[in-house]
């Protein structure tokens, strides 16, 4: 439990660092990602393009992390509070114009051979495109 607990640590000080190769390489080759409201992508390639969507779009960090991990260590969870400013379009969202925003989010966890297997993340996008329309 602790390793996955320190795994999962990692992954967000990596994301926290923007450092897109050492959140990475905590993943599997295989890696499931579940976007939130959208579709499960698969692989550290369409990781990595998500990664770059994102960095391109969004400046975020991630306060008040919370992980939680299962006794044997194959799954858990983190509850966090997104901090961000929507920096550029992305597609089908409202126009980005440096808008901040802070909303809680979370994520789920498979964990396999020490590295994260699946990463399903949650956060309220209704909330969200109310803090930058203003609505």
């Amino acid at each position: 439990m602790s390793d996955t607990k320190a795994l999962i640590e990692h992954y967000y000080d990596a994301f926290n660092r923007a450092d897109w190769e050492a959140m990475l390489a905590c993943l599997t080759d295989d890696v499931a990602h579940d976007l939130n409201q959208g579709p499960r992508e698969q692989g550290l390639d369409a990781f990595r393009a998500f990664l770059g969507r994102m960095q391109g779009s969004y400046s975020e960090q991630l306060q008040k992390i919370v992980v939680m991990a299962s006794a044997d260590g194959l799954r858990a969870a983190a509850e966090y509070e997104v901090h961000g400013v929507y920096l550029a379009d992305d597609e089908g969202l409202p126009p980005a114009k440096n808008q901040r925003y802070v909303l809680p989010g979370g994520a789920f966890f498979d964990i396999r051979d020490g590295r994260i297997s699946r990463v399903s993340n949650y956060y309220n996008l209704n909330d969200w495109i109310a803090q930058v329309t203003g609505g």
